[in-house]
């Protein structure tokens, strides 16, 4: 039996009061950042083969059903404005399609056909990645485009919630977060849910840093698409440049609201071509930017 689906370490769960209920449950929850640090280097090795396929022109797709693959849709839906992406750079490919989100269509996990035809539908090639993501292991769904993902020589990664699973062995940087039985026999929306939601954090906001999408701890690269994120550029300007409010919005007007040739111009004192043409040269970096000659 699945780790996942063991009998859960506490019992006649109706019988307890809402203070223990809770207590209990927090105290499962406390185990999974555990579990993932157990598996850092892994965790490492899949977010430098990401960097390594976006870099160089590709996507990444995350492949999944249930509570992961909706986890994946909710990870990569805020990608675009909090990092400035291509909304196609990460992708998902859910059982039942994205557009299905809040139907339970549980019984699309057994579709062996629906994942690698979703990605054949979007163009995969070997330039790009593709994350299978799944608590038992074992999901078909997954199973199944992974393994023709490898047939194709496209690269691929996971994380699963259990030890020495098939999803791992189709895997080239597989990661296995083992969380244990949950708290309700069987229900990965808890403990498995809650590590597949960190693991994602740690993909995607590892990945966007290593592509310069931050400078500091700064997203310098939202996008302004309303109100709340016009003053969030203004503050990311005025934190990177220790300038006043004025200079931060009349830098920001200058390039329609831009964070990173904003600091630049703010920081070299060149102009707003200038500043986006040291950002080209460094790749979109500014800490290069901000050291590069000018001719």
């Amino acid at each position: 039996m699945r780790l996942t689906e063991q009998p859960s370490l506490y019992d006649d769960l109706e019988k307890k009061s809402v203070a223990e209920l809770l207590r209990d449950i927090n105290e499962e929850d406390k185990k999974v950042p555990l579990a993932i640090e157990k598996v850092l280097p892994d965790l490492t090795r899949l977010i430098s083969a990401i960097e390594h396929q976006l870099r160089n022109g590709g996507r990444m797709f995350y492949l999944g059903c249930g509570t992961g693959g909706r986890l994946s849709v909710l990870d990569a839906i805020e990608l675009p404005n909090t990092y400035g992406i291509d909304p196609e750079m990460i992708q998902c490919v859910l059982a039942g399609g994205v557009e299905n989100l809040v139907l339970a269509l549980e019984e699309r996990e057994d579709d062996i056909d629906e994942g690698w035809r979703t990605l054949q539908e979007r163009h995969v090639t070997p330039k790009d990645i593709v994350v299978g993501i799944s608590a038992s292991g074992t999901t078909p769904f997954v199973l199944a485009a992974l393994r023709k993902c490898r047939e194709h020589g496209i690269p691929t990664g996971s994380f699963v919630n259990n030890p020495d699973s098939p999803i791992s062995a189709y895997a080239d940087y597989p990661v296995e977060v083992i969380t244990g039985p949950e708290f309700v026999t069987g229900s990965t929306r808890m403990k498995s849910g809650t590590a597949q939601k960190m693991v994602l954090n740690m993909l995607s906001t590892g990945a966007m840093i290593r592509l310069g999408k931050v400078y500091g701890n700064l997203m310098v690269d939202v996008k302004p698409s309303n109100e709340k994120l016009i003053r969030r550029c203004v503050t990311i300007v005025r934190e990177a440049t220790g300038e006043s409010e004025e200079a931060a919005v009349a830098a920001l007007e200058k390039c329609h609201y831009a964070c990173k040739p904003a600091i630049v111009m703010l920081l070299r004192g060149v102009d707003e071509n200038t500043a986006k043409r040291l950002l080209s040269q460094a790749d979109g970096r500014v800490a290069l930017a901000l050291r590069a000659v000018i001719d």
